[in-house]
């Protein structure tokens, strides 16, 4: 059973930083792509920014030069680590892997954390 497992939401001053992050466990041969998406209240899921394999990474503009996606590989975990955070910021935020099960496996299958809070205070 795949799972991904989020940390460190929380309430943050507008200004501050914080660090999501989010590990895969389970059994499974290896991890495409991981990212994060958000969802703020009344607003349409956004894709805030994912990176592959091979570390390419990439971001919306509205949260380019401010957030940051890392992964460690071993860890099977990937990071979201956002600076100079915004009211606007305020979102559920959900990571997701695209993770091949099996070594023959032809295509990778999307699995989702639970989601963290991070609410952002003016």
């Amino acid at each position: 059973q795949v799972q991904l497992v989020e940390s460190g939401g929380g309430l943050v001053q507008a200004g501050g930083s914080l660090r999501l992050s989010c590990a895969a466990s389970g059994r499974f041969f290896s991890i495409n792509d991981m990212g994060w998406y958000r969802q703020a209240p009344g607003k349409e899921r956004e894709l805030v920014a994912w990176i592959t394999s091979g570390s390419s990474t990439n971001y919306a503009e509205s949260v380019k030069e401010r957030f940051t996606i890392s992964r460690d590989n071993a860890k099977k975990t990937v990071y979201l680590h956002m600076n100079m955070l915004k009211f606007e910021d305020t979102a559920v935020y959900s990571c997701y892997a695209d993770i091949l099960k099996y070594r023959a496996s032809s295509s990778s299958e999307r699995f989702w954390g639970q989601g963290t809070e991070v609410t952002v205070s003016s």
